[in-house]
């Protein structure tokens, strides 16, 4: 495999923007490249500056470059499509003119990315994880989620970006019969995937069988792992997404439930090329064994195979 192994934000617990106690941006790319990546995510909009020569000249400083933008937003709403456009826009129009990512063999793409998650409806949040629990869109709120993705992916093209529709816990794409649909609906001209590995396991599918049954629509990939003990135990309450999060259901890779190993096979045997994002969801407050999960994260990555 030619891959290269990128973090995101989030591991640094920056999802909400609207959280008083997000770390500076600046400290996010300082410790990225204190943990030895090369690469990050841009992390949810409103994070970062949209300022291309403030963000690029901070990138060059430290030697880092943009695998993907966020888009982690209500895809529901109709009322909410322009605002999803204009976000696409400034961030497609960012990512594009920062020093961009290295292409590698097998990638069927190029970096950066424009990951698209839905999120922001309480009701799913809750049962994040309980496919018997979460109540489905009806078929016109279904098709209007999918043409808000179109055109999310229209716009990104227009750029010069992959869209890549990110099944999420807590959204309305999270389950096995979620999932399916949007690959049925969408042509994989229009929109690839990027599927992550604790998300998947979250809603209760296999991992290594998701990762082979979409192989043909999968462009990029994040990497997590979750701790079973704590899974068990928020999985027996009502609680959100991110609060389970914040106790600790995400943990380093190889310190979880996922089959690493497994995956590695998969992807060597399949040629994946590109980038694989560590994320590891926290409440922004835990800082302490941030650099410490992110090694413990690669090494045993590197372990496993992963370059």
């Amino acid at each position: 495999m030619d891959v290269t192994v990128t973090c995101a934000p989030c591991c640094w617990g920056v999802d909400d923007v609207r959280n008083p106690h997000l770390p500076p941006w600046q400290k996010v790319l300082d410790e990225a490249r204190d943990a030895g990546f090369g690469g990050l995510e841009l992390g949810p909009y409103g994070y970062m500056p949209l300022d291309v020569t403030l963000v690029g000249e901070a990138l060059v400083s430290r030697g880092l470059s943009i695998v993907a933008g966020t888009i982690f937003d209500d895809l529901v709403t109709p009322a909410n499509r322009e605002n999803l456009l204009r976000q696409t826009r400034e961030i497609c129009a960012l990512i594009t003119a920062l020093p961009q990512p290295p292409a590698h063999g097998g990638q069927r793409f190029p970096a950066p990315y424009l990951t698209v998650m839905d999120w922001g409806h309480d009701a799913r949040d809750y049962a994040a994880g309980h496919s018997d629990r979460a109540l489905r869109l009806p078929d016109a709120a279904w098709a209007g989620m999918m043409e808000t993705l179109c055109q999310i992916a229209d716009v990104a093209r227009g750029y010069g970006v992959r869209a890549v529709i990110h099944p999420h816990a807590g959204g309305h794409i999270e389950f096995a019969d979620e999932i399916e649909r949007p690959v049925a609906d969408i042509p994989p001209e229009v929109a690839g995937l990027c599927l992550d590995t604790g998300h998947t396991l979250y809603a209760g599918m296999d991992p290594v069988a998701t990762l082979e049954k979409y192989w043909d629509r999968l462009d990029y990939i994040h990497f997590k792992d979750i701790d079973a003990e704590v899974f068990a135990d928020v999985m027996g309450r009502k609680i959100r997404f991110f609060d389970a999060c914040g106790e600790g259901v995400m943990c380093p890779i190889g310190r979880g439930v996922i089959d690493y190993p497994a995956i590695h096979a998969l992807l060597e045997a399949k040629g994946y090329g590109g980038y694989i994002t560590i994320e590891q969801e926290r409440d922004p407050r835990n800082t302490g064994s941030i650099l410490e999960d992110l090694a413990a994260s690669r090494s045993y990555l590197r372990e496993t195979g992963f370059v």
